[in-house]
């Protein structure tokens, strides 16, 4: 089974996020989990959502407590969080970040890192910094948790006619994801 926590702020896409990649990995005939982790929060405020996967039915029904991959979708996060907590040793960070991989390094000592300019590709390619979907590709180029292909139908089914768009981010994200093991 593979756990992913996607950490980001209210408003932009973590649960959508989590929620594609459960339907592509359902698509595949695998099982999937996707639920978020938030209250009264507002637009802006910090944001859980899990991701679980398996090729064998989950009877798990917690938080992901000890995740293979975090997302990271903002990277602001990090001055008031501490998103690798229980981040399983030979995990990923998958960061929306264009700091240099010393930098990276620095930040997470001992873990994979995937890192990509998700702000900048999500403005070119969909003309708004929401990263979400772009992200994704990061998330798969690390983790091969599904094949690229299979985010196409729950992305068009979830965005229609602004799918494209997504689509290209993501396939962007995914060739342009430096990962750093």
């Amino acid at each position: 089974m593979i756990e992913v926590r996607f950490h980001g702020r209210g408003g932009q896409g973590a649960v959508t996020s989590a929620e594609i990649v459960a339907q592509a990995a359902i698509n595949e005939g695998l099982y999937a989990q996707a639920f978020p982790n938030f209250g009264p929060e507002r637009r802006g405020a910090p944001v859980l959502a899990f991701l679980r996967v398996s090729d064998k039915p989950i009877r798990l029904r917690s938080k992901v407590y000890e995740p293979n991959a975090i997302v990271i979708l903002d990277p602001t996060l990090l001055s008031s969080a501490n998103p690798t907590n229980g981040l399983k040793k030979d995990g990923f960070v998958v960061i929306n970040s264009n700091k240099p991989e010393d930098e990276l390094r620095a930040l997470f000592p001992g873990f994979k890192i995937a890192s990509v300019d998700g702000s900048r590709i999500a403005r070119e390619e969909m003309g708004v910094p929401i990263t979400n979907t772009t992200m994704l590709g990061s998330l798969i180029k690390a983790t091969k948790i599904v094949a690229i292909a299979s985010l196409d139908v729950p992305i068009k089914n979830r965005f229609g006619l602004i799918a494209q768009k997504n689509v290209n981010a993501y396939t962007r994200a995914f060739k342009e994801t430096q990962i750093f093991s």
